[in-house]
């Protein structure tokens, strides 16, 4: 199977982000990691993008980061997703739903 094209994945990268840590603080390695094992690899995260995304989340105060150990003890910086990072991805997941269903509808089968 391909990779999503870099461009699609830029314009989806936040919300993926912040899916990802809702269920507990990682480092970049593992949102890496989780979402291309989510996607059965179909999405995978270049470091670049990945890192510029975490930035960006941080600045806006969606994620806020600190350090620590990973699990084969080197150190890690660990992102943590904000309460208002929680509520920007039910703003993002509403627009995602929207998106796709309507994106669906163009692609489904026509009944003409």
């Amino acid at each position: 199977m391909s990779h999503a094209p870099l461009d699609l994945l830029q314009g989806t990268l936040d919300v993926l982000i912040l899916r990802t840590l809702t269920w507990a603080p990682m480092h970049g390695y593992g949102i890496s990691r989780w979402i291309r094992d989510r996607t059965d690899g179909v999405l995978a995260v270049e470091n670049a993008a990945l890192y510029q995304a975490l930035h960006r989340l941080e600045r806006k105060k969606w994620v806020r980061a600190d350090w620590g150990v990973s699990d084969n003890n080197r150190r890690a910086k660990y992102y943590e997703l904000t309460p208002l990072g929680r509520a920007q991805l039910r703003v993002e997941t509403d627009v995602w739903q929207t998106y796709a269903e309507a994106v669906h509808k163009v692609l489904a089968p026509s009944e003409v």
